[in-house]
């Protein structure tokens, strides 16, 4: 996780290549049809977040969704403390997934917060945070779930870095089918002449040309 921890510093985001293979990609593709694998269904241009639509799931997550969100949380936790630890902050976050979702739980965020995203000609994600509730994980992953040129073409993932005093900062993410990246809920320390700062940051999709474009969505905390 060095090179995680190291790309989220300079660039405010990192790839993790092939963290899900071919097979998992098309398994949990196949599950958009499956209403009862989902909670909640957004239908994004109703509320002015873009085109396109995505599906909360709910509990008990399918299987490849909930080992990710268990495996990834406590590496990525230790680079949360170290952010808690420059932004000046008291609270840490425990070792394991199972004992933070405890901490949403008992102040009423339950509902669970994977998601998957599909996208179709003409779709597009506004740049936004996804920020439920008091207590926020203060990074989460998106997975390719469809291959770029082959299933689709355009739908760039998209992150904007809001400087203080400066103009703002665009990185565009170049991702294979399985490919992760790890990026900033909210804002990121970065270190300045003076100590470290709050930068914001904000996260898209650009408009999709042609195909069809799934991407499964992996949010640590859950939502009241």
């Amino acid at each position: 996780m060095n090179h995680i921890e190291a790309d989220l510093d300079a660039y405010g985001c990192a790839i993790m290549p092939r963290v899900l293979s071919t097979e998992t990609c098309a398994e949990l593709r196949a599950l958009w049809g499956d209403e009862t694998c989902f909670r909640s269904r957004i239908h994004m241009a109703r509320h002015g977040f873009g085109r396109g639509e995505y599906r909360y799931f709910s509990y008990p997550l399918p299987e490849p969704v909930a080992r990710l969100r268990n495996e990834l949380y406590p590496p990525l936790a230790t680079i949360a403390n170290m952010w808690a630890e420059r932004f000046g902050q008291r609270s840490r976050f425990p070792e394991t997934h199972a004992e933070f979702l405890d901490r949403c739980h008992v102040e009423g965020q339950v509902r669970p917060t994977p998601l998957i995203l599909r996208y179709q000609p003409g779709d597009w994600n506004a740049l936004h945070q996804d920020v439920y509730g008091p207590h926020i994980f203060p990074l989460q992953v998106a997975i390719l779930l469809s291959e770029p040129q082959r299933d689709f073409a355009g739908g760039e993932f998209v992150l904007t870095e809001q400087r203080p005093r400066m103009q703002s900062r665009a990185e565009v993410v170049p991702l294979r089918q399985g490919d992760a990246v790890v990026f900033p809920v909210r804002e990121r320390p970065v270190r300045g002449t003076r100590g470290d700062y709050r930068v914001q940051m904000r996260h898209g999709v650009s408009r999709l040309r042609s195909g069809l474009r799934f991407t499964l969505g992996i949010i640590f905390h859950d939502a009241p």
